[in-house]
């Protein structure tokens, strides 16, 4: 067996515009102060990293590690997440998302899609120059506007969604290939992949492909109602990333699921800080100990009360006191009798 590393920290929800915050050293010192040997870190940001230039660089993307080292830290993952979603947009998103892409390409759906993928290959290959196995991202949506079946679903509807984006995810997986670098989707709402039956959709869609990772988040399927903890039974072989995020489902008679349009405090469900909501973390990890996973447990901090620093340092140890060191022998090794081929026999009966 196994021992995953952490505690990481996913940076996205705490880049800012004043320090520490602001800058990679910053939050990289920051981070360490809270406990944390482990930084996923978002690539659409120029105050952390510049993507292209690490994709090319193998100095600069060693420079970048370097950084993170001088505080004590090391990358877990880059993250492409924004930029996933942006390969496939269903129209009656473009102006929501075109806030995820710089300003030359807002507007331009099909220049958005070019750079999106740009920005993918190029995180694939900034990820390999720094020696990390895997990136994270979102896998867009073209169906997500038709997930519930009313008006009825055109016959076709979905099966031409999905290989539309098999299609456009196809060279991205192959890039990912020639590289050496897998591509986590994190199975999430709002993006086509987002539980088990359609991430085994688009799978068969472009041929099993190898590269073609699941990022594990319990919390969204906390809200969805899936049991989380089958899912890495089913799964465990294409899990590659850990999310550590909690959340909590308290359904009312006057709403559910769908959370009746309120703001994330007043929903049914909404995510909470490690600990604080209902997901069994215990019960996670000892899944994941069992099948042998050994990447990071990074925390992804999202909650709708607490406030971010504290949801921060509270996370660190949290993931620290999860966190099974598998042990190296059975407990009942004590008792062990010691024996060969011919005293199993002899204790069976056999060969007398």
């Amino acid at each position: 067996m196994k021992t995953m590393k952490g505690p990481g920290l996913f940076l996205a929800q705490f880049v800012g515009d004043e320090a520490p915050f602001d800058t990679l050293d910053g939050l990289a010192g920051w981070a360490a102060d809270c406990g944390y040997i482990g930084l996923q870190v978002p690539t659409g940001d120029m105050r952390l990293m510049d993507v292209g230039l690490a994709a090319t660089s193998r100095d600069y993307a060693q420079e970048l590690a370097g950084r993170l080292g001088a505080h004590g830290t090391v990358f877990t993952e880059l993250s492409a997440h924004l930029q996933g979603q942006l390969v496939a947009v269903h129209p009656a998103y473009d102006l929501l998302f075109d806030g995820f892409a710089p300003e030359a390409v807002r507007g331009r759906p099909q220049a958005r899609q070019e750079w999106a993928v740009d920005q993918l290959r190029k995180t694939l290959s900034a990820a390999a120059n720094l020696g990390l196995p895997a990136i994270a991202a979102f896998s867009g949506a073209l169906a997500w506007p038709y997930v519930y079946p009313w008006p009825q679903r055109p016959a076709g509807l979905i099966e031409a969604a999905f290989d539309e984006l098999a299609q456009r995810w196809k060279p991205i997986l192959d890039h990912a290939e020639d590289v050496g670098v897998d591509i986590c989707f994190e199975i999430h709402p709002g993006e086509d992949l987002h539980d088990g039956i359609s991430y085994e959709m688009f799978l068969e869609r472009v041929g099993g492909h190898q590269r073609a990772r699941m990022l594990y988040d319990p919390s969204h399927y906390v809200l969805q109602g899936l049991d989380y903890l089958q899912n890495i039974d089913i799964y465990h072989e294409r899990i590659s990333m850990f999310h550590v995020k909690d959340a909590e489902f308290n359904p009312t008679g006057r709403q559910g699921v769908y959370g009746g349009y309120q703001p994330w405090i007043d929903r049914a469900g909404r995510f909470r800080s490690p600990g604080d909501g209902q997901v069994d973390f215990t019960a996670v990890f000892s899944k994941l100990a069992q099948y042998d996973f050994d990447g990071w447990a990074v925390v992804e901090w999202e909650c709708a009360l607490k406030h971010p620093e504290d949801g921060a340092r509270e996370g660190a140890a949290f993931v620290r006191d999860h966190i099974i060191r598998v042990t190296d022998r059975a407990f009942d090794d004590f008792a062990a009798a010691g024996t060969d081929d011919a005293r199993n026999r002899q204790i069976l009966g056999l060969g007398r």
